[in-house]
C-alpha cells in the first residue's frame, strides 16, 4: 500500500529537488538520501508486520492463530462464488475489485512476512 502512495509523492519531491538545487551532484545526493529514508521506513514496516504475524501464529488461542487464513479463504470463496454465478444482488464490480485488493494485500503480507522471517534466520546463522 505505501509504495503506491509514496511513489507519486517521491516523484514530485524529486522534480522539486531538480528545480530547486542547481548543483546536479548535490541534487543526486539529496535524492539518494531520500530514497534511503523511504526504503528504511518500508523495511521497518515489513519487519513489524512479520513480527505481528509471528505473534499471531504462535498464539495460545486457535482463533488467534487462524483468523487471518480464515478471512482470506472467505474472501476467495466470495470471488469463486461470483464466478460460479452465486452472488447476492447488488454486489458491484467495485466490491469485487475491493475483495481482490484485500486478497492481494493479505497474501502479499503473508509472503513478505515469511520471506523476512527466513531471511533473518539465514542472516543470524552466518
Amino acid at each position: 500500500m505505501w509504495p503506491a502512495i509514496l511513489g507519486p509523492v517521491i516523484s514530485g519531491i524529486f522534480s522539486v529537488i531538480d528545480k530547486a538545487v542547481a548543483d546536479k551532484d548535490q541534487a543526486a545526493a539529496i535524492k539518494a538520501r531520500l530514497q534511503e529514508m523511504v526504503l528504511t521506513g518500508q523495511l521497518r514496516e515489513i519487519e513489524e508486520a512479520a513480527a505481528n504475524i509471528r505473534a499471531e501464529a504462535s498464539g495460545d488461542s486457535w482463533l488467534q492463530r487462524s483468523w487471518r487464513p480464515i478471512t482470506m479463504l472467505t474472501f476467495v470463496a466470495l470471488i469463486v462464488a461470483k464466478w460460479l454465478g452465486f452472488t447476492a444482488p447488488g454486489v458491484t464490480e467495485a466490491v469485487e475489485l475491493a475483495l481482490f485488493e484485500i486478497i492481494k494485500i493479505g497474501l502479499g503480507g503473508y509472503v513478505i512476512g515469511r520471506s523476512v522471517e527466513k531471511g533473518i534466520r539465514v542472516w543470524k546463522e552466518r
